[in-house]
């Protein structure tokens, strides 16, 4: 098991997931893509668990990340995001290791966690044990009109 992450003074790890306006922030300064409102209040009711980083001195949430999945076996990390100024200070640690304990913690052992790497984020998730699935198995998307 992961221990926790500590995370630098002045920021502060809260359980669930941010605020409507927070989570359409973080995508758009942390380079996610864009989303609407409506698909924002949709995201941050519906995953199976969420956090995301408070800067104390300013109230801001600086990050977040969600686990979409079923409970049982398959377990998705979305929207994995830390605003550019707060990067490099362990706070994408701290995220990725309190979604992982709580999947341990909650699920049943032998859990499948996935997710889809960007280059940025591709060492922080091998740090926690992820391995690239191709090339016999590839990513695969669409956005439905």
């Amino acid at each position: 098991m992961t221990a926790p992450t500590a995370l630098p003074a002045g920021y502060r790890l809260v359980d669930g997931p941010p605020t409507v306006g927070d989570y359409l922030l973080l995508r758009e300064r942390s380079g996610l893509s864009p989303r609407r409102p409506d698909q924002a209040a949709a995201a941050v009711q519906g995953g199976w668990a969420a956090v995301h980083v408070l800067h104390e001195e300013s109230g801001t949430a600086v990050g977040m990340g969600r686990v979409l999945g079923d409970g049982g076996w398959y377990f998705h990390v979305v929207d994995m995001a830390v605003l550019p100024e707060h990067q490099r200070r362990g706070i994408g640690e701290a995220v990725l290791t309190a979604l992982l304990a709580t999947i341990r913690r909650e699920a049943p052992p032998g859990a499948f966690v996935n997710l889809l790497a960007d280059p940025p984020g591709r060492r922080l998730y091998e740090r926690h044990g992820f391995q690239q699935t191709g090339p016999n198995s590839v990513g695969m998307a669409r956005t439905l009109d």
